[in-house]
Parts: C-alpha cells; structure tokens; sequence
C-alpha cells in the first residue's frame, strides 16, 4: 500500500511538538507563571543534543529536566531550545531539539505530551529527525 499524502499521524506529532515550542517560548519572555513547572524528558544520544561531557556520561540515554526554581537564559529557536540549569550547585547549559523529547509535562494542571523518539545513536540521524517513524502519534497524557 502506497503511503498517503495526508500522513495525520505525523501532522499531528509536529502540531503537539509545537506546543512545547510555544509553551518554552511564554516561559523564554515571561517567566514561569503561579505554581507551573515543566518536566521534560529528552534522548541524550539524540542527534544535536548538547550536553557537559560528564552530564552524558551520567545520562547515556536519557534525561529528564524541571523548570521551576533554577534555570537561566531559556532560549527558543524554531528547531531547539537551550537553558542553563544548576547540577550538584553548578551552572550547565544545555541544548536539546525538539525531536529529541519523548516528554513534556506541566503537573500544576495536569498536562502531559508523550511522543515517540528513536532509540540510540545514528537512529533518525539527520534532517527530519525524529519526525516521520513509524507507530502510534504524540498522545497526550493524563497526569495522576
């Protein structure tokens, strides 16, 4: 069967991947409003994923950040985003692509995205990344 022109999983994969794109944005120029923190979870082995050497090593695979209290410089680029966040007392920037997230949550109101993303190094490597895979869309997700 011939893949169809109107690929509705993958349109809305990058319409939810955009929310989080937009929400760090709000967050970028605005600050974190009333009791709202983010959660997000990211392949560290994720093509463009930048990261302090011995925070890789700690996190082969894959990491999860909040922000909430300590985190500087959030920065939103139409493909990426980069924040500084404080590890064991000591600044660390850190940059990850979009399509290196597998989850964004905020817990104040119960709001969760779920995506899939390749597992391991050379997996979706390339432009696109992590955009056209096979298996179920983003969902979003019910937090407890």
């Amino acid at each position: 069967m011939l893949a169809s022109p109107l690929d509705y999983s993958q349109l809305v994969e990058r319409a939810l991947r955009r929310v989080v794109h937009d929400a760090l944005e709000v967050v970028a120029l605005q600050g974190l409003p009333g009791r709202h923190h983010l959660y997000i979870t990211f392949r560290t082995d994720h093509p463009g994923v930048v990261l302090d050497d011995g925070l890789r090593a700690r996190y082969p695979a894959e990491m999860t950040v909040v922000l909430q209290h300590e985190f500087w410089g959030l920065e939103v680029a139409p493909d990426r985003f980069e924040v500084t966040l404080s590890f064991g007392g000591q600044p660390q920037r850190v940059e990850v692509p979009f399509a290196a997230i597998r989850v964004f949550a905020d817990p104040s109101v119960e709001f969760g995205l779920q995506f899939t993303v390749p597992d391991g190094p050379g997996e979706g490597a390339g432009a696109g990344a992590g955009e056209k895979q096979a298996g179920p869309p983003a969902s979003v997700a019910q937090l407890p």
